[in-house]
């Protein structure tokens, strides 16, 4: 064993050559640097030349002192650099990580002058070289320049770096900047004016260059990421300004140059600008949303729709303009004190809604020191004019009343009057109880009128409900009178043809006497004309006295009465006058029953 040990003793001298070869260079001057990394190189003394110690107040060397090197050392290998006059620390490259910013502030330079409080910037490549740094005038302390986000070799006995988060404004926001370095602003002015060329207040030293002020700016900055020195500015995010949908927006600025009034004569409560000049802008704001410096303009939110404003406790609408109204006590001419609820609805065009600003300042000023007293003192003298009973009863009176009174007293402010409508009333209650039992009595008697009505109706249905239960029987009789009427009218119908058959008949027959009676006397004219005609011939033989007689006997013979007596008797008279006086009254005869027949065959014929 032991003698393997002395064999192996070589290996002991390798093995601290290779565990410290580092120390075994650096005793021969050698100082290698990780690529990560840079040599700060503190230089102990100086034996030879005129530079030997820094200069009064000085930190870093730049011709060699003794004390912290301007230059650092790069990765790789140096020489000469014995370590009985060289101390070399070893420092990692500076990384600044993504979403911050390096802030670096120097410990050598030139003194800050003329109340600066930020070193200004100098050409020396983001800090990574400090002896152009020192060459180039660069201050000591804070310095207006950053680094962005990435890797650097800084000299840290020169320079010192901390991170900080980039300046980050969000959607429908917006950035109000202070500046902690520029000219002072001018008296009277609370912001400075927006300068151009300084990238959104990323390039500090552009802006002090420019003419910035140092202060509140009116600039503002919009959503997005900015690598903003927090040492030259800092950043306050606000909401962008909302105008609603049916408002507009008025903007009050407290920058810019001085307005000129341009309303002219008509206007003489306040001045209307133009838009970038102090003052009430005459032009507001249509709905949306604009990035607005709260700190150098106001924007006051005015309806353009219609509002309702409430006099009435506990009751308020969304806009709160009413929230402090609250229900008007009156008093009437007969003494009684109640209380009425009113609804007031406006109106405020948008050309002037400037207006209304101008003159109040906003809205809750209009409720307080318009509407509130206009609307109050008009209720107030309308009741102290009427008794309470007439002011309940003419409440649509009054209301029309009202809405022209009030829309008249509001035009000369600049606002419309829609509507006004009252609400609830709250009499006095011994007012109340009167007014109770009269409506009671009222209601009492419209009561007994419905129950008579009632009554009636109870009565028509009972008449009704009988009538319903006899109509089956109604029906049955109408039935038997119909059926009746048809027998009836079927009876006259047979007699009348029955009337009509026998008159047909009648007329019938009498149509056949009558031919026949037509016949028979053509007949016995006929007749008559050939007897006519034998007699004229025989009395044309004969004399006419014998030739009569001899026809009287003829038809004396043919008759059955008897005209010669049994017995006759003689008179004074010859035989000859006896004689003719029987043919005389045989003639009579003749001539009677000759008519008869006549008129019977006439009735006959008739």
């Amino acid at each position: 064993m032991a003698t393997l040990l002395v064999n192996l003793w070589w290996l002991i001298p390798l093995i601290l050559l290779v565990v410290g070869y580092k120390l075994v260079l650096r005793v021969f001057g050698v100082v290698i640097v990780p690529n990560n990394s840079i040599g700060v190189v503190n230089k102990k003394f100086v034996i030879f030349g005129s530079h030997r110690t820094l200069p009064d107040g000085a930190i870093i060397a730049l011709h060699g002192e003794a004390g912290y090197q301007a230059d650092q050392l790069a990765p790789g290998l140096h020489f000469f650099l014995w370590p009985w006059q060289y101390h070399i620390s070893l420092q990692p490259f500076q990384t600044i990580k993504e979403g911050f910013v390096g802030v670096v502030e120097a410990k050598d330079g030139h003194p800050l002058s003329g109340g600066r409080v930020l070193a200004k910037r100098v050409e020396c490549s983001s800090f990574q070289n400090a002896r152009l740094f020192l060459e180039n005038g660069g201050e000591r302390g804070p310095q207006i320049t950053i680094i962005p986000p990435g890797t650097y070799r800084v000299n840290t006995a020169l320079f010192q770096i901390a991170e900080e988060p980039v300046t980050e404004i969000p959607d429908n926001k917006v950035g109000l900047v202070t500046t902690k370095e520029g000219k002072a602003l001018p008296k009277g002015d609370i912001a400075g004016k927006e300068i151009a060329g300084h990238n959104m207040f990323q390039d500090g030293q552009t802006f002090i260059d420019s003419g910035g002020f140092k202060g509140r700016q009116e600039q503002v900055m919009l959503a997005g990421r900015y690598f903003v020195n927090p040492r030259f500015a800092t950043v306050e995010t606000v909401d962008m300004t909302t105008v609603p949908i049916a408002n507009v927006g008025v903007v009050i600025a407290y920058v810019g140059d001085p307005g000129v009034d341009v309303t002219g004569d008509a206007f003489k409560h306040g001045n209307l600008v133009t838009p970038g000049q102090k003052g009430v802008w005459v032009e507001p704001l249509d709905p949306g949303k604009y990035p607005i410096n709260t700190w150098t303009h106001k924007v006051e939110i005015v309806p353009t729709a219609n509002v309702v404003l409430n006099w009435a406790d506990n009751k308020s609408e969304a806009h709160k303009l009413d929230e402090k109204l609250s229900t008007i006590t009156v008093r009437s001419l007969d003494g009684f004190t109640f209380n009425l609820d009113v609804a007031q609805i406006i109106h405020i065009p948008r050309t002037d809604a400037p207006k209304v600003i101008a003159r109040f300042g906003n809205m809750p000023n209009l409720v307080t020191q318009v509407l509130e007293p206009t609307i109050g003192n008009y209720f107030r003298n309308a009741a102290q004019g009427s008794d309470a009973i007439e002011f309940l009863k003419h409440r649509k009176e009054r209301q029309d009343d009202a809405k022209a009174s009030i829309s008249g007293a509001l035009t000369d402010y600049n606002v419309g009057a829609v509507d006004t409508l009252i609400g609830d009333i709250t009499p006095p209650p011994e007012l109340m109880k009167t007014l109770t039992e009269r409506k009671i009595a009222e209601q009492e008697q419209i009561t007994y009128g419905t129950q008579m009505e009632a009554q009636k109706v109870r009565a028509t249905l009972q008449q009704e409900t009988a009538m319903a239960d006899t109509q089956p029987q109604v029906v049955t009789a109408q039935r038997t009178v119909q059926i009746n009427e048809f027998e009836a009218q079927a009876i006259v119908k047979k007699a009348e043809g029955v009337a009509q058959s026998k008159t047909i008949n009648a007329e019938a027959d009498a149509r056949v006497l009558k031919l026949v009676g037509d016949a028979e006397g053509v007949k016995i004219t006929a007749v008559g004309t050939a007897e006519a005609n034998v007699i004229k011939l025989k009395i044309a033989s004969m004399q006419s006295q014998n030739y009569a007689a001899i026809e009287v006997a003829r038809a004396l013979a043919g008759s059955s009465n008897k005209f010669v007596p049994d017995i006759v008797a003689g008179g004074s008279g010859t035989a000859g006058g006896n004689e003719s006086s029987i043919v005389n009254v045989l003639l009579a005869n003749l001539i009677l029953e000759g008519r008869k027949k006549n008129e019977g065959a006439e009735e006959a014929t008739t």
